[in-house]
């Protein structure tokens, strides 16, 4: 894995973390929401369901909480292990652009302003900085693909 794919497990992490937010709130529109009864339709008697009809979706939405909560402790994890590691380069301008893109999300024409670069000198300051993280890195272990 590259320092760049590594870099960017926190924006997939964050992409699914509020991915999954959205469909809570759908389920949790469905849950809520008031349906009404067809009177126009002949009615056909049929057992009646142990549980209402709701049980279903409310235990979906307990179980999506969940994993949404185990979702953000290990974006946060891996947050806080990735700032440190971009703190850990010796270049100021290095671990200023690096966190901008890869904690913050910025793009890289926001932090050329930022930084008061033009966009071409960020571009390869982004690419020199990428070579510093895999460089002062590339012994440790989390280079290695983990399963999420």
């Amino acid at each position: 894995m590259s320092a760049k794919e590594y870099l960017q497990q926190l924006k997939r992490l964050d992409t699914v973390i509020n991915q999954k937010i959205e469909e809570l709130k759908g389920l949790r529109s469905t849950i809520y929401g008031v349906s009404s009864i067809d009177y126009s339709k002949e009615r056909v008697q049929t057992s009646q369901s142990v549980n209402a009809p709701f049980v279903k979706t409310a235990d979906r939405i307990a179980d999506l909480e969940t994993e949404i909560n185990q979702e953000i402790d290990s974006f946060v994890d891996e947050r806080h292990k990735i700032i440190n590691q971009i703190q850990g380069l010796q270049n100021i301008n290095h671990i200023n652009l690096l966190f901008k893109r890869y904690v913050e999300f910025k793009s890289l024409e926001v932090i050329a302003i930022e930084m008061n670069f033009t966009y071409q000198y960020t571009r390869r300051l982004h690419g020199t900085a990428l070579q510093d993280f895999e460089n002062t890195y590339k012994e440790a272990t989390f280079f290695i693909l983990k399963a999420t």
